[in-house]
């Protein structure tokens, strides 16, 4: 049986142009671009500011996070398949990155299903993810930690707890103060 070689084999901070480094930079490329390209094209099209734009199949609304889903199995299916090197495989990196911020900007709308596209658990997702490819595109290795690591660490962690009490206290009342103005800017785009 062949051996593969993994993709990841030494820290990105130190070998910045390693295969895997190349590849999760041109996810997360993809990724925060799609994300805010989407969310101020949704922006522009339920404030009126730009023709409605949103697929519409006998009156249901498809959101784009189905266009991400498409994408993703896609993009699965070709790197499993086809097996891609060089540009091929970056490119379809890209797209992977590509068809993660379509899939979760709309995060919320998996929990709640029929939510408003305005739901705080998405952007939380898209940060989320993004910090995970980010730290697999520049973290060092594990090996190379150190004791300055550990405690860098543990800082993180307190830092991503009291994120997720801040949201959590905060996020509702922001929902209740501007979900109903959203919403009625959301509804106004339906056809």
């Amino acid at each position: 049986m062949e051996q593969d070689s993994p993709v990841i084999t030494e820290a990105c901070s130190e070998h910045p142009d390693a295969p895997g480094c190349r590849l999760a930079r041109k996810a997360l490329f993809g990724f925060v671009l799609t994300f805010i390209i989407s969310r101020a094209l949704v922006f522009l099209i339920m404030s009126g500011r730009i023709p409605n734009l949103f697929l519409f199949l006998r009156g249901t609304h498809v959101h784009h996070l189905n266009y991400g889903i498409f994408l993703l199995a896609a993009v699965a299916g070709y790197v499993l398949f086809a097996r891609p090197e060089g540009r091929r495989l970056e490119w379809a990196a890209l797209i992977y990155g590509l068809a993660l911020g379509l899939t979760f900007d709309e995060f919320g709308m998996w929990l709640h299903l029929g939510g408003s596209y305005w739901q705080r658990a998405s952007v939380d997702a898209v940060i989320v993810v993004a910090a995970l490819i980010g730290l697999v595109a520049y973290a060092p290795s594990i090996k190379r930690f150190e004791s300055h690591h550990f405690f860098g660490f543990i800082i993180l962690v307190v830092a991503i707890g009291g994120f997720v009490w801040v949201m959590f206290l905060a996020g509702s009342r922001l929902g209740d103060k501007y979900g109903p103005a959203l919403q009625k800017i959301e509804d106004s785009s339906s056809p």
